[in-house]
């Protein structure tokens, strides 16, 4: 049996009844219904250029995908809907009025090296559009920066005031509640909390991510933001504040959850989760990056086969 049966196998039946035997397009499709309540209000906030850049970004995915196919000898695989799910989550991590180029070689390096090279969906290590997202905000970080491509609006970038200002002048600058309807510059839909929250609620309870995963990452934050705060309160900032700025939320509900990337176990899921969000805290302290969320993100997927080597003692068994 494979590796990736056994990982099937697994998460079938540690997942609610609902989730046997369900599809990989079913799943897809409720991954759809979620980011649309994401989509909306970034369109809120930002306008018709949104749609243009998700547009672009679902179509290059699914014709790179296809593309591939063909090259590989392949029967199509757009009837899952996994192609389209990742030009939406890839659209999410891009400023709304990203040039179509810059939309056009994220999509096509997502595709191509996050999930092809390694044999389609389930096979790729690391998840698909952290992959494609990290190519582009390398290469081309003028383009990829949110402040310096929505010019025309009011609201500030609070990773950026928090970074060089202090959290004084954060507190000061934005509330929470603001934060939460995703009142701040950051990227297309990755700033939207509350429709990230209501979406993410959505797919725990249809079963498609594991609570595990992103309760551990979000308590991974609170926990070392936690800690920092309380040492010296006037050099690092309230723990909620990174829960509600950059890209935490999506990537606790979208990104860290994705099926290939992330452990089997609970007990992996857990550690998994919670690196991740201390390492969002560490990126952000102490590196160069304001958020570096979807940098965890990848961090922990290449740690998750170590996470799976976590195993309970089976019963009656000397180790």
């Amino acid at each position: 049996m494979s590796n990736m049966d056994k990982k099937i196998l697994f998460s079938m039946s540690a997942a609610p009844f609902w989730h046997c035997g369900r599809t990989v397009r079913g799943n897809s499709i409720h991954t759809v219904i979620a980011l649309a309540l994401v989509l909306i209000m970034a369109f809120w906030h930002w306008g018709l250029p949104v749609l243009g850049v998700v547009a672009l970004s679902c179509f290059v995915s699914m014709l790179t995908e296809e593309f591939w196919n063909k090259v590989m000898g392949r029967s199509s695989t757009l009837t899952d809907g996994t192609a389209f799910v990742s030009g939406m989550l890839l659209a999410c991590l891009l400023p709304a009025t990203a040039p179509y180029w810059l939309v056009i070689i994220g999509a096509f390096c997502a595709i191509t090296f996050g999930k092809m090279a390694f044999g389609g969906y389930g096979a790729n290590p690391v998840c698909t559009v952290v992959v494609g997202w990290a190519m582009i905000f390398v290469s081309f970080p003028i383009y990829m920066d949110p402040n310096a491509m929505l010019l025309q609006t009011d609201f500030i970038d609070p990773l950026v005031r928090l970074k060089y200002f202090g959290p004084a002048n954060v507190e000061a600058s934005i509330h929470f509640s603001e934060l939460l309807l995703g009142k701040q510059i950051g990227a297309l839909g990755a700033a939207q909390n509350l429709g990230i929250i209501l979406g993410g609620i959505y797919l725990l309870a249809r079963g498609v991510i594991r609570l595990e995963i992103v309760v551990s990452f979000v308590f991974g934050v609170l926990f070392l933001g936690g800690i920092l705060n309380m040492v010296n309160p006037e050099l690092y900032a309230n723990p909620v504040y990174h829960i509600l700025t950059g890209s935490t939320l999506f990537c606790a509900f979208f990104l860290a959850t994705e099926f290939s990337g992330a452990p089997d176990r609970p007990l992996g899921m857990i550690l998994y989760g919670l690196c991740g969000g201390m390492l969002v805290i560490i990126i952000r302290t102490y590196g160069i990056y304001t958020d570096g969320a979807p940098f965890a993100v990848m961090l922990i997927n290449l740690l998750s086969p170590y996470f799976d080597m976590i195993q309970p003692k089976p019963f009656g068994v000397k180790q």
